[in-house]
């Protein structure tokens, strides 16, 4: 891997929300289950109730029906007692059942709103993230809300009522060891504002470096034959141990910082009961309380501070929720770069006439008005890939780009099917700019062939079945015979329900082109673009792919992307890109009379092919 790779936590962060804000609209997705929310409730009222009844129960079992040495009394106590505690053991499952069902809806909701998202989003932005990081978001992050709604919400409604039945039960038996069990509230809520303040950062670090993390294993993942081509697995061991190292170091700070506070939490505690203690001994001896009373103030402070306890453990885990809802929100919000302009028509049939008009293009400049003019109004410093390109393509007529790498081939034909916005000047078909359409009816009419086809985890009819989802059985081996893979689809296993693995990676490069262009034929578009299908191939399979491309071009405005100069002989137009530019235009014959880039460039292929064939 290259030195000096940006880590993705030091890249630009969004801009933190506020958690008032955040906390809102995350509490918002529970709107939908309110009737269940009010079921909830009384479940907790119950729970609640129970906790506050306990202690009493005890502080008149011990004043009244011990004392008194009634028997029955007391048996009828603990009955009742009995009866307060299976009530609230059978209202905390419930509660708790209830709010583990909305919790897992509101993280499939989630979820498919951060899917949504990432498929509104233009390639451009796709080109500045990590797919890891990404991946983080939709999976880790949504999994901590979840923790906040499934559980975290519930203990928090529970301990917030459970403090007040225990406070109002307090106050009844006797205000004054009411006064003095929460004179150590202040304390408290001054460590709470604390403790808070450093979690916070310290929870939105620990959502940014698992980001880190889940980028780099995404990457290495994906690159591991190179690795280990280019014995690099042990310095990527490095690189991940220091990512993975620095997430350790943020989750063990966090967890340092809240796990403090619980210890502190028992200290007020202890410090409580004691007070209690002996405040209600001194009490007891001056004949203004009862034992019974005392003992169920010992009782409810120590269950006064385990709702305290709950609170703390809810706070923690909101923290970690609302630093992950700020990354998910910031998704979800990310404003789409690329969208269909307000009042955008469908796209008619394609006749096939493509036109660039004065086009200039930069992956880092927004889309300008057609007329703007890059060398007058561009950014100082504006790297741009494409300079004043224009050339028409006819209905049915096959464009060939050739030219060295990096000259903007693929980026020429991205634009015929707006990937990207054009910097300045217009690409229109037949007459209609296609910033004018919806992005859905252009694409619908069009079919690319890429150098490495992408093939999806499943059968192979549903690989070809991508380029039309209604296609039946018979079409789809139709497509198949026509791009020549129905051959060797015969010969797997279980055929055209052979299952493949992920990116095709059983078949070899020849076989994934096949079936990248079956998908391509079953589609039937109107504009194709083929982006160098027959490279890395060997003889054979080459030319049972330029059988099939033969078919597939036959009819329609195409676009083909030529490493091999053998695969233009045959184009209506040669196009040689350089730096940019369209600096040679022609047809086969008349390119090479001229000998000028292209010549020399069939030249070098012509006198190095042999030998690459030959190895």
């Amino acid at each position: 891997m290259m030195h000096g790779l940006p880590r993705v936590a030091e890249l630009p962060q969004e801009k933190a929300q506020q958690q008032g804000a955040v906390a809102q609209r995350l509490l918002a997705y529970l709107r939908p289950y309110w009737r269940r929310l009010l079921a909830i409730l009384a479940l907790v009222v119950i729970a609640a109730g129970s906790q506050a009844l306990g202690p009493l129960l005890i502080g008149i079992a011990i004043d009244g029906a011990i004392a008194r040495g009634a028997g029955d009394e007391l048996n009828r106590i603990m009955l009742l007692l009995l009866g307060v505690y299976v009530a609230g053991a059978v209202a905390g499952r419930y509660q708790f059942m209830l709010m583990g069902e909305i919790g897992q809806r509101t993280l499939a909701r989630l979820r498919s709103e951060i899917f949504a998202a990432l498929q509104r989003l233009s390639l451009r932005f796709f080109d500045r993230r990590p797919a890891g990081e990404l991946m983080s978001r939709l999976v880790n992050d949504t999994e901590v809300i979840t923790q906040l709604l499934g559980q975290g919400l519930v203990q928090v409604l529970g301990s917030l009522f459970g403090l007040i039945g225990i406070l109002v039960a307090m106050v009844a038996l006797d205000w004054r060891l009411a006064l003095a069990s929460v004179t150590v509230i202040p304390v408290m809520l001054w460590m709470t504002s604390v403790f808070s303040h450093m979690s916070r950062r310290a929870f939105r670090r620990t959502r940014e470096s698992i980001g880190d993390v889940s980028a780099e294993i995404q990457e290495e993942i994906a690159g591991v034959k190179v690795a280990q081509a280019f014995t690099r697995t042990a310095v990527n061991q490095q690189r991940f141990a220091q990512r993975n190292a620095a997430n350790r170091d943020a989750n063990v700070n966090a967890t340092a910082i809240t796990s403090a506070f619980m210890p502190a939490v028992d200290v007020l505690s202890t410090v409580a009961t004691a007070i209690v203690a002996g405040y209600g001994g001194w009490l007891v001896l001056q004949g203004m309380a009862t034992v019974g009373v005392v003992v169920a103030f010992l009782t409810y402070v120590q269950q006064f501070f385990r709702p305290v306890q709950a609170l703390s453990a809810f706070y923690t885990t909101a923290q970690a929720a609302l630093a992950a809802s700020e990354r998910i929100f910031a998704l979800i919000d990310t404003p789409v770069d690329l969208a269909d302009a307000p009042g955008a028509r469908a796209m008619p049939r394609i006749a096939g006439r493509v036109q660039f008009d004065h086009v200039w293009f930069s992956y880092g400049a927004r889309n300008a008005a057609p007329a703007a003019s890059p060398q007058r109004n561009g950014a100082e410093g504006e790297q741009y890939v494409l300079k004043d390109i224009s050339l028409v393509a006819e209905p049915g007529q096959t464009i060939a780009l050739v030219g060295p790498t990096g000259a903007g081939k693929t980026t020429l034909v991205n634009l015929i099917g707006r990937f990207y916005d054009v910097s300045s000047g217009a690409v229109t078909i037949d007459g209609i700019d296609v910033r004018d359409v919806t992005r859905a009816s252009l694409r619908s009419q069009m079919g690319v062939v890429l150098q490495d086809s992408f093939l999806f985890a499943g059968t192979i009819a549903d690989n070809i079945r991508y380029g039309r989802l209604d296609a039946s059985d018979a079409e789809v081996e139709a497509a198949a015979k026509a791009a020549n893979a129905h051959e060797f689809i015969m010969r797997l296993p279980d055929g055209y329900q052979t299952h493949l693995g992920e990116r095709g990676g059983t078949l070899s490069q020849g076989q994934r082109q096949l079936l990248g262009i079956a998908r391509a034929i079953l589609a039937d578009p109107r504009i194709l673009i083929l982006d160098e299908a027959t490279s890395s191939v060997d003889t054979r399979t080459e030319q049972l792919i330029q059988q099939a491309l033969r078919r597939l071009l036959r009819g329609r405005t195409s676009f083909v992307i030529a490493h091999r100069l053998s695969t233009v002989h045959d184009a209506d137009q040669v196009l040689v890109l350089d730096q940019g530019q369209i600096v040679e235009r022609g047809v086969h014959a008349e390119l090479l009379a001229r000998d000028g880039l292209y010549a020399e460039l069939h030249r070098r292929q012509f006198r190095d092919e042999p030998l690459l064939r030959a190895a």
